[in-house]
């Protein structure tokens, strides 16, 4: 089938490199968002699908809004038979589903109909799941909501950040993806609708919703570290400044005393504890402001805590 490929992000990879060595298709095209500025020097960037659809020679669209005219006009000149979707980032409207001829096809991070929505794995790791996986979908006008073609599932570990799931989720879903690309040429799948109950929504983390409350027991704090890890970044205040932090563990017997929540303390050479609403957590990486991330024996090293200091 002819094939355009939409997605952005670095998770989008596996899924476009998949398709693009498949021998039954060819993606003649890519569609993901425009470049905007990144890093420090905020210097305009292509999204990671741009760069390796660039290497590629493909020819990249890079719509403001998917409803743009000129965007429906060039698409509808391609005249691909499908559009597979990972981690797009746009709502696509019904003028654009209409083109190809099979539609549009997204593989999402979750197990439909549970967390539908931006953050499905972040989602997932806050919320403590065991189980999560992935679902390739027929995109229609509602959100995530069109039937489904196929799922994987994949256990959440203990000490997952969302970085890491992703990593997994993402070679697999590559696989599942190009599978439902053939069986879509084939005529042999035929997408089941969602079922009613079981729906949730998951909304993007923000900044606010992953500041840390140190109040809360430690396996909420761990979640929500994990959660907002690598991107927005968990987060709190010392000295009326913000630091980002890393994944957390159980002190387990470290800390001999009980520490009020946010209370810091220095622990031997190595480990830097602080107080939750439960038992205190070890701190991992620390970020501050300006600074590039370092571990936290370091940071307090030259922060030097005070006896009964804390975050907020």
């Amino acid at each position: 089938m002819r094939l355009v490929f939409a997605g952005t992000p670095a998770v989008a990879i596996p899924s476009l490199r998949r398709l693009l060595d498949s021998p039954r298709h060819e993606v003649v095209a890519v569609v993901t968002r425009p470049d905007k500025p990144a890093g420090r020097g905020r210097h305009v960037a292509r999204s990671p699908v741009a760069e390796l659809a660039d290497e590629a020679g493909l020819e990249v669209l890079t719509p403001q809004r998917p409803r743009d005219p000129e965007f429906l006009e060039r698409l509808t000149a391609i005249a691909p038979d499908c559009a597979p979707v990972v981690a797009y980032g746009a709502l696509l409207p019904k003028a654009a589903l209409d083109i190809p001829r099979h539609g549009w096809v997204n593989l999402h991070f979750s197990l439909l109909p549970a967390y539908r929505g931006a953050a499905p794995v972040q989602r997932a790791v806050l919320a403590g799941e065991d189980v999560t996986g992935a679902s390739v979908f027929q995109i229609e006008e509602g959100l995530d909501s069109g039937p489904v073609f196929g799922t994987l599932t994949e256990r959440v570990r203990p000490r997952d950040t969302s970085g890491d799931l992703f990593d997994r989720l993402s070679v697999a879903g590559a696989e599942l993806l190009a599978a439902t690309m053939d069986g879509i040429e084939d005529g042999v799948l035929e997408p089941r609708p969602q079922p009613a109950d079981g729906v949730t929504i998951a909304p993007k983390l923000t900044v606010d919703e992953v500041r840390v409350d140190w109040t809360l027991p430690d396996f909420a704090i761990d979640r929500l570290v994990r959660a907002a890890t690598p991107a927005p970044g968990a987060w709190t205040t010392f000295r009326d400044a913000r630091v980002k932090l890393g994944p957390v563990r159980p002190a387990a017997g470290a800390v001999q005393t009980p520490l009020a929540p946010g209370q810091l303390v220095v622990v031997g050479k190595d480990k830097v504890a602080v107080g939750t609403g439960t038992a205190a957590v070890l701190l991992g990486e620390i970020r501050a402001e300006g600074k590039a991330p370092m571990p936290a024996a370091a940071w307090a090293r030259g922060t030097r805590p005070a006896e009964g200091e804390a975050f907020a």
